[in-house]
Order: C-alpha cells, then sequence, then structure tokens
C-alpha cells in the first residue's frame, strides 16, 4: 500500500476563517484525501517551514485521485506549496536494494 507525505501552507485568507471558526482540520483532510481514493493515517499541525503534514496512504500505485484531490484543496485558495514526496518502508527499500543488484551488472558507469 504505497504512502505519500503531503506537507503545505495555509493561506492568510485559511488562516482567518481557521480564527473565526475554528474546526478540526484532520477531519477535513480525510475527507479530501477519501474522496481521491486514500486513507488519511495522520495529520499534523507543524511549525517550520509548513504549517501542516500528512500521511496518506493509497489502495494503488496510480495517484491520480491523490493529485486531483490536492489540485481542489489548492485551488480552494486554502492551501499553498504543497508538496507529495513517496514514503517506503523499511521492507520496500530492502526489496529495492535487493533489485538494485540484481540489475547492476546491466549499468556501465562513464569512463
Amino acid at each position: 500500500m504505497p504512502r505519500h507525505i503531503i506537507t503545505g501552507c495555509y493561506t492568510a485568507s485559511a488562516m482567518k476563517g481557521m480564527m473565526a471558526h475554528p474546526s478540526d482540520r484532520g477531519a477535513a483532510a480525510a475527507k479530501i484525501a477519501a474522496a481521491g481514493g486514500g486513507t488519511l493515517e495522520q495529520y499534523y499541525v507543524t511549525t517550520g517551514p509548513s504549517d501542516f503534514l500528512m500521511v496518506v496512504s493509497t489502495d494503488s500505485p496510480d495517484i491520480d485521485g491523490l493529485m486531483a484531490a490536492l489540485m481542489v484543496a489548492g485551488g480552494s485558495g486554502a492551501i499553498t506549496n504543497i508538496q507529495t514526496v513517496r514514503a517506503l518502508t523499511t521492507d520496500e527499500f530492502t526489496a529495492i536494494q535487493k533489485k538494485a543488484g540484481q540489475i547492476a551488472s546491466a549499468y556501465a558507469a562513464p569512463a
């Protein structure tokens, strides 16, 4: 099950709205993730260059639905600077290392 780490920032208008009408942004993130075919595993409000971090899993390696959902969220004007990275478990990375070892003989470094 592929996992993705998604970060982003709230816009000034979104922050105004949150101050005027506090709401559970994790619940909102879960709804948009589900609409895109994903499952929100974790949601954090963060300090630093990003305002939030989400861990979203998808049932297939195809992330078109998830990307579409993020476009909707970004297009709403509530968030900006959305970044998505694929997260690998140690088991997944071990399998990649083994595969790299199998195909290493097919590569020749430039001389």
